[in-house]
């Protein structure tokens, strides 16, 4: 399989914008109830990353450890549905292609196939079920389709470097499995997220097509909770928004990366979040301060 793409190049563009480890400089009053959150959450332990750049020109509205490495539980499926995309787009894989579940794909946790009686789904409806309710079934059977090492070589290929989806999904992870589901470094993720937006993710219909599926995601649980939308349906604008987000969630881990347009201008944000998960104070805590940074947002794209 030959990947076409310009690898330095765009390790280069989404590197060039990148700022401090703090709150970018072309903000100083917008943002601030967000920035004051992380910094109130770092205090307490969290291990926080965020950045926030306007869609139309890049600039860097919020950055908080963006180039910091994090667990980003299930927000990794996203390279996985650039994959399945681009050999659809391709014609090396058809979307009517019929995929069976089987044994070693069982797993449990997020999703609805697990709880269907379709032994077997076509590979768009799967990549639907990703992009709707991270389903974790469907995960494993397209990337047991696909193979991780697809998967990993178009990551480097599309100039990523800190950001990787490590292992398929797992009920439980042993010594010898990959730590995490994924990781990434907001930088990155606000750069994929935008270069999707743009039509830059190996050509414009498989860009086109990751975008289509991610619009189905129906946990606004994080971030997007600040935004009034109906979870079951947003992918038409309402009151002038508009959003294309997924969330990653595991224990101590809480992940947003999204692009959200409103009557103003858009903007794309990625927030993560690694924390002692061990009392539901502190889950609260993590989850109200990603709230916060979502009202910012709101505020900005309005």
């Amino acid at each position: 399989m030959t990947i076409q793409t310009q690898a330095s190049e765009r390790r280069n563009r989404h590197s060039a914008v990148r700022r401090g480890r703090h709150r970018g400089t072309e903000s100083t009053t917008n943002f601030s109830r967000g920035f004051a959150a992380l910094g109130q959450l770092a205090l307490n332990g969290v291990q926080v990353s965020a950045r926030a750049t306007d869609l139309a020109t890049g600039t860097v509205l919020f950055s908080v450890d963006d180039h910091v490495v994090m667990p980003t539980a299930s927000i990794g499926k996203v390279l996985l549905l650039v994959e399945v995309a681009a050999r659809l787009q391709s014609g090396e894989l058809s979307p009517l292609a019929v995929l069976d579940r089987s044994p070693v794909d069982a797993v449990g946790d997020s999703g609805i196939w697990q709880h269907l009686q379709a032994p077997a789904l076509p590979v768009a409806d799967l990549a639907a079920l990703v992009g709707a309710t991270s389903d974790n079934l469907a995960t494993n059977v397209l990337l047991r389709r696909v193979g991780l090492e697809a998967v990993s070589a178009r990551t480097e290929a599309l100039g990523l470097t800190r950001t990787a989806l490590l292992d398929l999904v797992r009920d439980h992870r042993g010594p010898d499995d990959a730590p995490q589901l994924s990781v990434g470094s907001a930088n990155e993720l606000t750069w994929l997220f935008s270069a999707l937006a743009r039509g830059e993710i190996v050509d414009p219909p498989t860009s086109q097509r990751v975008i289509s599926w991610l619009s189905l995601n129906s946990d606004f649980s994080l971030v997007s909770s600040a935004f009034g939308l109906n979870p079951h349906s947003h992918r038409a604008a309402e009151h002038g928004i508009l959003l294309v987000n997924k969330t990653g969630t595991d224990a101590g881990v809480r992940s947003e990366v999204g692009v959200l347009r409103g009557p103003g201008c858009g903007v794309t944000y990625a927030v993560s979040m690694y924390f002692d998960d061990a009392a539901l104070s502190s889950r609260l805590a993590v989850i109200d301060g990603m709230r916060t940074i979502g009202l910012d947002l709101l505020e900005y794209v309005v």
